[in-house]
């Protein structure tokens, strides 16, 4: 990867303007940061508000448990005065929607703190069991290898249009309880919705609001064994009622953070494998090796690389940073997954076989009371993708040449592949080379 290296302030006063190529960039200003004994003040892509930014891995997870800052900027005692990046953020994704059918996309579950937070979580976290989870495995495995299957008879197929995004879509449509009778045009509103060429984005979002209202309906009648269904049976035994806006909105949730996160992910690690051959040629010897090398990737890509916004609720110093009431922190979770203080030398380099100590061994899905709901489901269905499309089919590569790989990006984060053109073998052998 190339290093870009910004201009950074020794004092961090002065605001750096970071571009998409230096927030994807983990080497470059990333190191410089972290030299530097307060938090530099940094200017975020496609935005205008300067941000404290948390680089450091020990410093990361402090920011993402650290009482004084939260994510709900109203709750700010007295009022935070200024310019708002998160709100700059949210105006650009939320632009022209309704505000009858915006409300389920803006109040997301991330920007809550505290009781509020807990209140709207804690029933997600006993509806996503782990066996729920571990019971999706054959279901993933089958559409996976579905899609690869159609998509092997194309000269050039698209692993993040074609497969990727559809893959993630069925999963969340299959985890939430969308009826078979529906799917096909559920899958088409999401599509729509989360990640079309943007013509229809308002008519996928009307779809999805006005369908899950009838499912909603339709649950509370005749539960089944499925996440919206699991949620209503909390609150009629003894937990506490989600209403049916939150309910909706809980189905956004898992639209906005289960469908185009994971799929550009599976599309970024597939492509950190073929930059290094070395380390795809040992995944394919040696299968085994899929329980490292899905954390290993997971740290390495970082995909969500810039977190959300905290605001300061006091005066108060952190990470040798002297802080005013309603400032402005965020955390840097891509340069945190490659500090050589915690990863040692060379972080940056991929390793399919390193070991971690306890826990994910990374910060890819955050840390602390909003730590990602489907950690779980986004290594099954990793594990899935690697084992199917790139150990089972060892004649999997790309289609055209690396520099011809497009990419774009959106505010506040880093450069995201638009496309991933592969070969695929039109046959997968039935199981993996050691098995």
């Amino acid at each position: 990867m190339t290093s870009h290296h910004a201009p950074a302030p020794a004092t961090g006063t002065c605001p750096v303007h970071l571009t998409p190529e230096l927030v994807e960039d983990p080497v470059g200003a990333y190191a410089e940061f972290r030299a530097q004994e307060r938090l530099p003040q940094v200017v975020l892509p496609g935005l205008q508000t300067p941000v404290r930014l948390v680089t450091r891995h020990t410093d990361v997870k402090a920011a993402l448990t650290e009482p004084p800052l939260i994510r709900d900027r109203s709750k700010v005692p007295g009022g935070a005065g200024g310019a708002d990046p998160q709100a700059e953020l949210l105006e650009a994704a939320f632009a022209g929607f309704p505000a009858d059918y915006a409300k389920y996309v803006s109040g997301h579950l991330a920007l809550f703190d505290g009781e509020e937070h807990a209140r709207l979580r804690v029933p997600l976290t006993r509806a996503f069991t782990a066996r729920r989870i571990a019971a999706l495995r054959p279901f993933v495995e089958r559409v996976a290898e579905d899609l690869l299957s159609a998509l092997a008879r194309k000269d050039e197929a698209d692993l993040l249009g074609e497969f990727a995004y559809p893959l993630t879509t069925v999963v969340i449509c299959e985890l939430v309880g969308i009826d078979a009778t529906d799917r096909d045009r559920v899958c088409a509103w999401i599509h729509d919705f989360a990640y079309g060429d943007g013509s229809r984005t308002v008519d996928g979002l009307v779809g999805i609001v006005d369908y899950v209202r009838e499912l909603i309906a339709r649950r509370r009648a005749e539960p089944t064994d499925d996440l919206i269904s699991a949620l209503i049976e909390q609150g009629r035994n003894g937990g506490e009622p989600l209403t049916e806006d939150e309910l909706i909105s809980v189905v956004f949730l898992l639209i906005s953070t289960g469908i185009t996160p994971p799929a550009l992910f599976l599309a970024h690690a597939v492509l950190a494998l073929f930059d290094r051959p070395d380390q795809l040629a040992r995944l394919r010897r040696e299968p085994g090796l899929l329980d490292r090398a899905v954390p290993e990737l997971l740290r390495h890509v970082s995909l969500v690389r810039i977190g959300a916004s905290m605001y300061a609720t006091e005066d108060f110093e952190f990470a040798g940073t002297p802080l005013k009431k309603g400032e402005t922190v965020t955390v840097a979770l891509l340069a945190a997954d490659h500090d050589p203080r915690e990863y040692g030398e060379g972080p940056e380099r991929l390793d399919i076989a390193r070991e971690f100590g306890r826990g994910d061994g990374h910060l890819a899905f955050g840390h602390g009371p909003h730590y990602c709901l489907g950690a779980a489901l986004g290594r099954l269905v990793t594990s899935v993708v690697l084992d199917r499309g790139l150990v089972r089919r060892p004649e999997t590569a790309l289609a055209v040449d690396r520099g011809e790989i497009e990419f774009g990006h959106w505010p506040g984060d880093g450069f995201h592949l638009l496309r991933l053109p592969v070969r695929l073998c039109a046959d997968a052998p039935g199981q993996s080379p050691d098995a």
